[in-house]
């Protein structure tokens, strides 16, 4: 990263340096001839001057030789006196910020560097945002069947669902705005006890309305959270351990997805208020959050820098239809596996936990692909994701179908972490989280848009088959345009 160098590396005019003009350069005049205005300072061209390719020859501005212009006085390079660029003087691109060598940042009051604790509380957070996705869907029927005297009440349902999204891809960039303004913890702990205050509210909101606008609040905080834990993880990790990180992120989301899954199903056969119990785990996490969670940086009221658009501006894009390929698997899976035939839900269950898990490993390997650069990595996941999408498209069995899942399901796996690698890997400490919230609205967007599209091209050609052979063909192209990008 452009930022994140070593706190204490040596400035230019510090050290042991070699001096052009220094010691044991030959001498053109007598011996004991003096310097013009020094008394007894070396001549820069007398006998003992150092050779200029010595290893230990002073510099010319340190050492004990009188200042040709003021003999004694102190010369702000030399002695004890701190280096702008050395010793302990405080750098304000350099204190406290990662070290390249190790890949990690340190703790601007303690000196330690981020680790584990920090990592886990990150990766525990970002899986809020697929709980607001999940969670509701197994009770959506039992919700419409409470408020069946409200108005509208068949389309208002499943929007509870579904606006959490909308609302993370049209606001995220305003949070990364925050984010780089007001700084990364605070924003990330206050979201994470709003969310669990909206989250809950349905347990005793009578009004379906109500409860529209509580889900409009969470994806508010989701949009926070979500851009606050993606900055944070990329702020203290940088190399083979972000790459590492990020694919962590794509694993533990997809399995917190299955298990939200499961468990709002659970839970909603005792009533569909108990599910929103589970939006108070962001508590226990905005407490570890307060105690583990540190701000990298200083935060200064400066202008904050542009974003770098011209590079951003083709990943986002690019993010974009990432976001509609990665979700036709979570949407259309089951409806495919209806068209063949299948009606049992325990077997579709079973053949998107395949999936499921399909896309946790892919992720999980993520950190070692990822040496290969975008114009890999980017490429690679764009295939698999339209090969297993064209498969699912062409499935006239179970066994293609489930084939079809696994293909896409890798391929998914590979993108949201390369993606994200290759969006913020330009970008600044300063840039860093507009650049996050950027990313996660084109993300989520192109995530709430998939059905649409995928609906929309179902009507205009022969049916959802045709449908998912277009989106293939378009992740396939995808893939080989990314071939050329530059990393």
């Amino acid at each position: 990263m452009p930022d994140r160098v070593l706190p204490s590396s040596p400035g230019p005019a510090g050290g042991n340096a070699p001096s052009p003009t220094t010691d044991k350069t030959p001498r053109l005049t007598t011996d004991k001839a003096a310097g013009p205005t020094t008394d007894n300072a070396p001549n820069p061209t007398t006998d003992n001057a150092p050779n200029p390719t010595a290893d230990n020859a002073p510099s010319p501005t340190i050492g004990n030789a009188p200042s040709p212009t003021t003999d004694n006085a102190p010369n702000p390079t030399i002695g004890n006196a701190p280096s702008p660029t050395t010793d302990n003087a405080p750098n304000p691109t350099t204190d406290n910020a990662p070290n390249p060598a190790a890949g990690i940042a340190l703790d601007p009051a303690t000196g330690r560097p981020a680790g584990r604790a920090q990592a886990l509380v990150l990766l525990f957070a970002s899986c809020l945002s697929v709980l607001g996705s999940v969670l509701l869907a197994p009770v959506l029927p039992s919700i419409q069947q409470a408020f069946a005297g409200t108005p509208g009440v068949a389309a208002l349902t499943p929007v509870l669902l579904t606006v959490p999204a909308l609302v993370i891809g049209l606001t995220a960039t305003v949070a990364g705005r925050i984010v780089d303004r007001l700084g990364r913890k605070r924003l990330l702990v206050g979201a994470l006890v709003v969310y669990a205050v909206v989250g809950t509210a349905p347990l005793w909101l009578d009004s379906l309305h109500l409860i529209l606008v509580s889900r409009i609040l969470v994806g508010l905080t989701e949009a926070a959270i979500m851009t606050c834990c993606t900055t944070l993880l990329a702020d203290y990790f940088a190399g083979p351990l972000r790459n590492r990180y990020f694919g962590l992120q794509t694993v533990f989301t997809t399995v917190a997805a299955t298990v939200f899954l499961a468990v709002g199903g659970l839970l909603g056969a005792h009533s569909w208020r108990t599910p929103f119990w589970l939006y108070a785990v962001s508590l226990p996490l905005a407490f570890l959050a307060a105690r583990h969670i540190w701000q990298p940086r200083r935060t200064t009221a400066a202008a904050l820098p542009p974003l770098p658009w011209r590079r951003l501006l083709t990943p986002v894009g690019v993010t974009l239809i990432g976001g509609l390929v990665f979700y036709v698997l979570i949407v259309e899976l089951s409806y495919v596996l209806d068209g063949i035939g299948v009606k049992s839900s325990s077997t579709i269950g079973f053949v998107s936990a395949i999936a499921s898990l399909a896309t946790a490993v892919a992720a999980w390997s993520f950190a070692k692909v990822a040496r290969f650069g975008p114009r890999v990595t980017i490429p690679a996941a764009f295939v698999l994701s339209g090969l297993g999408v064209l498969g699912l498209g062409l499935a006239q069995s179970l066994p293609v179908a489930v084939a079809g899942a696994v293909v896409a399901g890798l391929g998914n796996g590979l993108l949201l972490p390369a993606l994200l690698t290759w969006a913020l890997g330009s970008l600044t400490f300063e840039q860093r989280g507009r650049g996050t919230g950027v990313w996660t609205s084109a993300m989520f967007i192109g995530q709430f848009v998939c059905p649409l599209v995928v609906l929309g091209l179902s009507g205009v050609l022969t049916g959802l088959s045709s449908a998912l052979l277009v989106v293939g063909a378009v992740a396939v192209l995808v893939a080989g345009g990314t071939r050329f990008i530059r990393a």
